[in-house]
């Protein structure tokens, strides 16, 4: 059995740029500091390779700290490194894969033929190939790997997703006609799972770090296996701080109902929390003042509607009245909450003007609702 480590999409020194330049730097600091994690892990498991399936840099250049760090990583790693460059980090003129000295472990692939390095004493075959632009073609069309009994294992940067992707797009047939036992993708942001097509498996890790709340909750890398026809994956977590978004019903006492809602370890996240239901106007300011130190980073959002007596126009002598009327004597009868929620949903809905065709509105909305 061949053991490997896969990872991708690290985007050492992001910008980071929703954050404080403060706490930007401290998390290009911390991306660093990663790598000597996945050093630690692919070492910790035995692996006999790493995968590393492009955008291992945000951008074609790269900070001085972070080379000196990233070099460091990899010659620590007691087996061979394979990079595919990505779209975010392709081979243009300048680029750290072509100018600096890397460690005698690690291999480039530095053009967009696809190209195999042979490790005989393990009988295996690692193809790959690289961006030499920020968008790519189909590089996979027409491959098929060579069938001598060797394990064959490619890494490449592309998307398995979109058929009509700019960025290196790998259809089903692709896949199944390649001949590979693995494929080690980069490029999407959220961990696949084991995927498999005819009898090629593959599959993408996700990024490494998130970076924003597009890319929610725990992050890591893939440990795998691949022999005798069979592959396995086991997502390896990584140490890191996590984007969360939080739905929270303000209720009567928005501080009290987000607190309630927070999970006891906070403080090394960066949370988005969204005030929901029908509220007061929620004083954010104050709110955010109570509730910053229990986290890395916060921003609240008022996405609350004005609080409303469902009631109160039950008394009128209008159609509107019996409607009201009718259903809040349903909703006293009600056995349950989600009975008595189901007949609120009803009278609100009920409650919803009937907007003549073509007229418009001026809206000023602030905190949340609209004036």
């Amino acid at each position: 059995m061949i053991k490997f480590l896969h990872t991708a999409d690290l985007h050492l020194d992001a910008p980071f740029a929703a954050l404080s330049p403060e706490q930007a730097a401290a998390r290009r600091q911390e991306q660093r500091e990663l790598l000597t994690e996945l050093a630690e892990a692919a070492n910790t498991h035995d692996c006999d390779l790493v995968l590393l399936a492009g955008d291992l840099f945000d951008s074609a250049g790269a900070s001085d700290e972070t080379l000196l760090a990233l070099r460091r990583a990899l010659a620590s790693i007691r087996a061979p490194v394979f990079i595919s460059p990505g779209n975010h980090d392709c081979l243009l003129p300048g680029s750290a894969y072509l100018t600096e000295r890397w460690p005698e472990n690690v291999h480039i692939f530095k053009t967009d033929a696809i190209e195999a390095i042979e490790l005989p004493e393990k009988q295996l075959r690692v193809y790959g190939a690289g961006f030499t632009a920020r968008h790519e073609r189909p590089l996979l069309e027409g491959f098929r790997a060579k069938a001598d009994g060797w394990t064959n294992l490619m890494v490449l940067h592309g998307d398995a997703t979109q058929a009509a992707s700019p960025y290196n797009p790998i259809t089903p047939e692709q896949l199944a006609a390649s001949g590979l036992a693995y494929l080690a993708l980069g490029h999407i942001h959220q961990a696949s799972g084991l995927l498999r097509c005819g009898s090629t498996c593959y599959a993408w890790p996700g990024c490494a770090m998130g970076r924003g709340f597009d890319e929610l909750g725990e992050k890591g890398v893939y440990i795998g296996s691949v022999g005798d026809g069979a592959c396995t994956l086991e997502f390896h977590p990584l140490h890191g701080r996590k984007y969360e978004i939080l739905s929270v019903p303000a209720g009567e006492d928005a501080l009290t109902s987000v607190t309630a809602a927070l999970p006891q370890q906070t403080q090394d996240d960066i949370y988005r929390i969204l005030l929901t239901g029908e509220a007061e106007p929620v004083p954010l300011q104050a709110l955010y003042r109570a509730l910053e130190e229990r986290f890395f980073s916060l921003t609240l959002r008022d996405e609350t509607t004005p609080k409303v007596d469902l009631w109160a126009a039950a008394g009128e002598d209008t159609l509107r009245g019996i409607f009201l009327r009718e259903l809040r004597q349903q909703f006293d009868a009600a056995q349950t909450p989600e009975e008595k929620q189901c007949i609120a949903d009803a009278a609100r809905l009920g409650l919803v003007p009937v907007v003549p065709e073509g007229t418009t509105f001026d809206l000023d909305i602030s905190g949340g609702h609209a004036r």
